[in-house]
């Protein structure tokens, strides 16, 4: 029984859903926040969009106050539009920015807060090996991911001192409802390039997360944690 105070942001499917169950199988106590939830009879999530930060603020405090402490933030909520250059809107530029990279800072600044007071805690982003090799097709969606990327190396370094890891997770192709949006074309020649020679799995992402907010990673911190099947890109 692991006993940590968890939050997780977009919670409530795919590589996010995975997460919280992965946390609670280990005896975790676990907190989501959603834009939709399909369970309501569930009392540990805030119904939010995380770019709503008085909200959010407003959720880590109550938690914060119930438990005196918050042990792991993993920051998963993220949305991914595809388009190639020449026929990106600047609302989609703004709207993955928003979601993909200020909000992961701004509940960053907001948790580390309430950590520090503990002189200990575990923040962990999920970014995206196209974060790290980019993709065509995907510069937009590239670009957030590789803000991930960067923000965790720098904010691990100025976290340490106050007892706080930061790690991020680079999935490769998983088995979610996204996959369904990539061309199958596409999607074949991905596949070609995974050396496993198999699509990932949400509970692989899970899995990896659980272990970086576990002791075991205690003196892992700064680091992009690739899960995708040794892929070729």
């Amino acid at each position: 029984m692991s006993g940590k105070v968890v939050i997780v942001t977009g919670g409530s499917k795919g590589i996010g859903k995975a997460i919280v169950s992965g946390f609670k199988e280990i005896g975790d106590t676990v907190y989501y926040i959603a834009r939709n939830i399909p369970d309501k009879e569930d009392t540990n999530f805030i119904e939010a969009d995380v770019r709503d930060t008085s909200v959010i603020k407003k959720f880590f405090t109550d938690i914060y106050k119930r438990h005196k402490k918050i042990d792991v933030l993993v920051n998963n909520a993220g949305i991914m539009s595809d388009a190639l250059i020449g026929m990106i809107s600047t609302e989609n530029i703004i709207e993955q920015f928003q979601i993909n990279v200020f909000a992961v800072i701004e509940l960053t600044q907001i948790v580390s807060r309430f950590m520090r007071r503990n002189k200990s805690g575990c923040i962990i982003n999920i970014a995206s090996i196209i974060g790290i090799g980019g993709n065509a097709g995907q510069s937009v969606y590239s670009a957030t991911k590789g803000a991930v990327v960067s923000f965790t190396r720098s904010a691990a370094k100025e976290l340490a001192p106050l007892g706080i890891r930061v790690n991020a997770v680079a999935p490769g192709i998983i088995e979610t409802s996204l996959i369904n949006k990539v061309p199958e074309k596409a999607l074949c020649e991905r596949l070609g390039g995974i050396c496993l020679g198999r699509v990932g799995k949400a509970d692989d992402v899970a899995k990896t997360v659980a272990f970086l907010a576990s002791d075991d990673a205690s003196y892992i911190s700064g680091q992009i944690l690739c899960v995708d099947g040794c892929t070729i890109i």
